[in-house]
């Protein structure tokens, strides 16, 4: 993806998780943000820098000016989203409004921002049994640069179970949907425009399985930075769907 504009990247992440539960330590030992960045490297390369910030630093890492420098902020969060101040809320979905871009990941769904900018519960079903369960997320639309370079579908052998009803607003795009070994289905790939900004919401990435380490899922991230940022190629990709499809094929997909 070279010969773009260099795209500035702030990675943020909740780091509570990692700090507290072992199971979440072997996992992630670096943070997940770690292999978030790793991936966007790897997909993006030369195009983008990339800062991280969480929850314990000074105006949880989001001041004025980091904003400022940012076209495009992840955010994952889960067990402490009540502590994230109101007035730090406010300033990012200002920024927002004015052009920057986010993607929001897994639990992320109920943080302050991501309900803000939707003006709903965001609430949804799910189920986190031991060991989880296979999540299969299906590409609705192959031509959207987000699903650029994707295998159909994506396998996820362990995570948690996120169920319809998803309350949200009508996505202005929908690129994915997932599929669980228990019946339910979820719309996972979720794409909105808010004022001048890109939202993106991807549904996989509970902290007790090593969903973001998976390759595919790390490009998924990566191609919903660049989409954000209005910055991703056109995906003119062949796309072949059709033909008998034995029972279970999809469960060949290779995961690394």
């Amino acid at each position: 993806m070279a010969g773009r504009r260099q795209l500035r990247i702030t990675i943020w992440n909740e780091h509570v998780h990692e700090l507290r539960d072992d199971s979440v330590k072997r996992i992630y030992p670096d943070g997940m943000h770690r292999p978030i960045a790793d991936g966007i490297r790897r997909e993006l390369g030369a195009d983008v820098t990339i800062g991280v910030a969480s929850l314990d630093e000074h105006e949880h890492g989001l001041t004025e000016e980091v904003l400022a420098q940012t076209d495009v902020l992840t955010w994952w969060g889960h067990a402490a989203h009540d502590k994230v101040d109101d007035a730090i809320v406010e300033r990012v979905h200002r920024r927002v409004l004015d052009g920057m871009g986010i993607v929001v990941l897994h639990s992320g769904h109920h943080s302050k921002i991501f309900r803000r900018l939707m003006g709903t519960s965001c609430n949804l079903r799910w189920r986190s049994d031991p060991g989880g369960e296979r999540e299969v997320v299906w590409t609705l639309n192959p031509a959207h640069p987000i699903a650029a370079g994707l295998p159909q579908p994506i396998v996820i052998p362990h995570q948690e179970m996120y169920g319809e009803f998803f309350d949200i607003p009508a996505p202005d795009e929908l690129v994915f949907v997932s599929s669980y070994e228990g019946g339910e289905v979820f719309r996972s790939g979720c794409c909105f425009q808010r004022g001048a900004g890109r939202i993106f919401y991807f549904g996989p990435g509970d902290q007790e399985f090593p969903v973001y380490h998976q390759p595919e899922v790390q490009r998924v991230i990566a191609n919903g930075v660049a989409w954000c940022a209005g910055a991703a190629p056109s995906n003119n990709e062949s796309v072949r769907s059709g033909g008998n499809a034995p029972r279970g094929w999809y469960l060949h997909t290779t995961v690394t």
